[in-house]
C-alpha cells in the first residue's frame, strides 16, 4: 500500500563540526573532536549534564532527516515478513547491541516468533556482556554468523554501523546481496559511497561528533535506538498487531498475559471481565480474533478468515475504532 503524504522536513542548519576538513586525519564523523566539549574535564556534574543534554537535543532532529529512507525500510520490512522473510540485524560493539536489543523487545511487545526479528552480533553472544572489539575486524566472522543464522533469499538484513565502515557490517551485507536477501545500512557518518549504491536502502543520521571523541554509545546510540525503535513498531503496527494504539496482537498463555488479554477486551468491547473470559476461551486466547468475534458475532473460524483476507488488520473488519482515550 502507498505510503502517507510525506511532509518535506525543514532542512537543519549545518553544523560547522560537519563540514569536510582537510586537514583531520579521519574523515569520520562519529571519531572527529566536538570543540563543545573540549573542557569537559573541567566541569562540574551540573555542567556535564547540561552539555550532555544540549547534545542529545540535536539527536531526534538528525534522525528526523531520515524520515523517507526510514519510512522506505519500514515499507521492505513489512513485505520480508508478508512473504515469510525474516529480518536480521548485524553489527559490531554498541551497534550490535542495539540490534540485538531491538530484536530481543519483538517477542514480549508484538507476540511474535522469536525467529522472525533477530540481532546477529561481531563475537556472538559473549560480546554482549563483554567487549569483543577485535570480532569487527573480520570479514570472514560475518559470513560464518549469516550462514549459521540460515540468512537466505527474501530475509532483510540491516548492517548497523555507527562509523560506517566496520568490516564486519561491510561484508554481512555483501554475503547477504550474494544469497539473494534485501540490505540496508544504518550509520551515522557517511559510509563509502559503493556501500550505499549497494544497498536498498541508506538510513544515515548523522549525529555529529560525540561529547567523547569516538563514543558512539553516546548520540549515535541514541539515534541508533530511535531508528530501531522505529522500524520495527512501524512495520509491526503496518502487520495489525495494534488495535488504535492498543498492542492486540497476544495470547492469553499465563495469568499476567491472561489478565492483560481481558482488559484489553473489556475495553475495546466494553464487556465485563467474566464476558472477556468466554469470549478468550472461545477464541483459544488470541485477543485479535476475540475483538472480531465479539465486535461482529463470528465464530472463531470465521473471525480468523476474515483477519487473513484483511492482512491481520483488524480495522480491515472492524470499521469502528477503540474507545477513545480518557
Amino acid at each position: 500500500m502507498p505510503l502517507v503524504s510525506l511532509v518535506p522536513m525543514r532542512t537543519p542548519a549545518v553544523d560547522p563540526t560537519l563540514r569536510p576538513r582537510p586537514h583531520v586525519l579521519d574523515p569520520r564523523v562519529t571519531e572527529r573532536r566536538n570543540p563543545r566539549s573540549a573542557e569537559i574535564d573541567l566541569a562540574s556534574p551540573l555542567e556535564i549534564v547540561d552539555l550532555m543534554n544540549a547534545e542529545d537535543r540535536g539527536v531526534a532532529e538528525a534522525v528526523g532527516t531520515q524520515r523517507t529512507a526510514i519510512a522506505r525500510a519500514i515499507e521492505l520490512v513489512e513485505a520480508t515478513f508478508r512473504a515469510g522473510g525474516r529480518l536480521f540485524y548485524v553489527g559490531a560493539g554498541t551497534s550490535g547491541r542495539l540490534g540485538v536489543l531491538d530484536a530481543s523487545e519483538c517477542p514480549p511487545t508484538f507476540g511474535t516468533d522469536p525467529q522472525m526479528v533477530q540481532g546477529i552480533i561481531a563475537g556472538g553472544a559473549p560480546a554482549l556482556v563483554r567487549s569483543a572489539e577485535g570480532a569487527e575486524d573480520l570479514p570472514d566472522g560475518a559470513r560464518a554468523d549469516l550462514t549459521v543464522a540460515g540468512v537466505r533469499r527474501g530475509d532483510f538484513v540491516l548492517g548497523i554501523a555507527a562509523s560506517g565502515t566496520t568490516p564486519y557490517v561491510r561484508a554481512a551485507l555483501e554475503h547477504a546481496r550474494a544469497l539473494g536477501a534485501r540490505t540496508g545500512i544504518l550509520a551515522c557518518s557517511p559510509p563509502a559511497p559503493d556501500v550505499i549504491e549497494a544497498v536498498d536502502v541508506a538510513i544515515l543520521p548523522i549525529t555529529g561528533p560525540e561529547v567523547m571523541t569516538g563514543s558512539t554509545r553516546l548520540k549515535a546510540g541514541t539515534a541508533t535506538k530511535l531508528v530501531l525503535n522505529t522500524i520495527t513498531t512501524g512495520a509491526m503496527v503496518r502487520l495489525g498487531k495494534a488495535y488504535g494504539n492498543l498492542m492486540v496482537d497476544l495470547r492469553a498463555s499465563n495469568v499476567k498475559l491472561r489478565d492483560r488479554a481481558e482488559r484489553l477486551l473489556m475495553v475495546t468491547c466494553g464487556v465485563s471481565r467474566d464476558d472477556a473470559r468466554t469470549v478468550l476461551g472461545r477464541a483459544d486466547g488470541s485477543v485479535k480474533v476475540a475483538i472480531v468475534m465479539q465486535k461482529l458475532g463470528l465464530d472463531r473460524a470465521t473471525a480468523e478468515s476474515r483477519l487473513a483476507t484483511a492482512g491481520g488488520v483488524i480495522r480491515r473488519v472492524v470499521p469502528d475504532a477503540p474507545p477513545p482515550v480518557g
